[in-house]
């Protein structure tokens, strides 16, 4: 324990805050392909599946992110009577776990939009709560704090899914994908849940969902897989148009094939789970940069030429005569081998050791720099 102490100064002590990112790739293999879903855990709530990047038995697997479905209770889907569609051979309306589907988008809503006047507010296509075109169905995922720490990162968010030929958006071949464009300079801050940005196609550049940065959230419209094309009867003007399958790409639409799962039917016929198999086996690759807020306290330790030359450790002395003197004359000398922090009633808090021992003489002046992160 010293003996002698020397107290800091404002001047002496700054605090700093910095960003780690780490980039996070997560491929279509992981999500649907690897471990012929193995890795995919399904719960008897059957209220959302998880993602593990191993088989989720393994004791090695991390579990990297949810996913789930559902509906405002405004959205024609929750609809208690159906309507047929143009093959006259589907209904739209009554939803196999309905109440699951519209507590869930309630919930979320409640977390991530918040209140108006004591009600649930919507999602927002552009962010502008107020008003504007909302998104009444949704896939969520949810990220683990595994990967997006304390945040994702603006401007970083990639999400690329494939289609199946002409049931691609308009404009895509393929595959299209997801990003929050411009995020850095034009991200949104009236959430209760931090900052989020708008997802656009990059292909056509409409909005299609929103990205929450702390959360760790992504909000998908569902009607990401609704190119241009046939009227759905019974929806509202954001379903204008016709849908490709979940299915097989085998099957054919409006040729005398099979006509497999379409999203809105996965929305409304399946249970939870099915749309989110729809949604995950289409995915072939994420990527973004989570962050790490470091924050750090800065100690200057300031030794100068006159401090600290001698040593209270006992073994600095043998029969009354400083070791490292030879003759009483010769310049005293000691060895910086540990910093101690202490409180003001001269507790030890805190110790810092140096990598080697360093010599101190009054010939010598020193500013060791201790760092604290948390």
């Amino acid at each position: 324990m010293a003996s002698t102490f020397k107290t800091l100064l404002n001047n002496d002590v700054i605090s700093t805050r910095s960003m780690l990112h780490e980039a996070i790739p997560l491929t279509g293999t992981i999500v649907s392909g690897t471990y012929a879903d193995n890795n995919i855990k399904n719960y008897t709530h059957g209220m959302f599946q998880s993602v593990y990047d191993y088989p989720y038995l393994s004791s090695s697997a991390n579990h990297i992110f949810d996913i789930t479905a559902g509906f405002s209770a405004k959205s024609a889907l929750s609809s208690s009577s159906g309507s047929a569609n143009d093959e006259g051979d589907e209904t739209v309306g009554a939803a196999v776990q309905q109440a699951k589907k519209i507590n869930i988008y309630t919930e979320m809503a409640q977390i991530l939009v918040g209140y108006d006047q004591g009600t649930v507010r919507e999602f927002d296509r552009d962010g502008d709560l107020t008003g504007g075109d909302k998104i009444q169905e949704c896939y969520f995922l949810n990220f683990t704090r595994l990967l997006n720490k304390d945040e994702i990162k603006k401007q970083s968010f990639s999400l690329t899914m494939m289609c199946s030929g002409g049931r691609c958006p308009t404009g895509s071949t393929g595959k299209f994908t997801f990003q929050d464009t411009n995020a850095l300079t034009s991200y949104k801050v009236n959430s209760p849940a931090g900052e989020y940005g708008i997802l656009y196609n990059t292909t056509t550049n409409a909005s299609v969902g929103l990205i929450y940065y702390q959360a760790g959230i992504v909000v998908l419209t569902a009607s990401i897989f609704s190119p241009a094309g046939v009227k759905i009867p019974g929806l509202p003007t954001a379903f204008s148009s016709s849908y490709p399958d979940f299915g097989p790409y085998d099957k054919t639409w409006g040729n005398g094939g099979v006509q497999t799962t379409n999203w809105i039917m996965t929305m409304t016929g399946s249970a939870i789970s099915g749309s989110c198999d729809g949604l995950r086996n289409r995915i072939v690759n994420i990527s973004f940069n989570n962050t790490t807020e470091l924050n750090s306290t800065i100690y200057f330790c300031r030794a100068n030429n006159n401090e600290f030359n001698y040593s209270s450790n006992p073994t600095y002395l043998n029969a009354s005569k400083l070791r490292v003197k030879n003759n009483a004359s010769d310049t005293p000398v000691s060895y910086i081998t540990t910093i101690g922090l202490y409180s003001a009633d001269n507790e030890l808090l805190a110790t810092a050791k140096l990598s080697e021992p360093l010599k101190k003489t009054p010939d010598d002046e020193f500013t060791l720099r201790v760092r604290l992160d948390y």
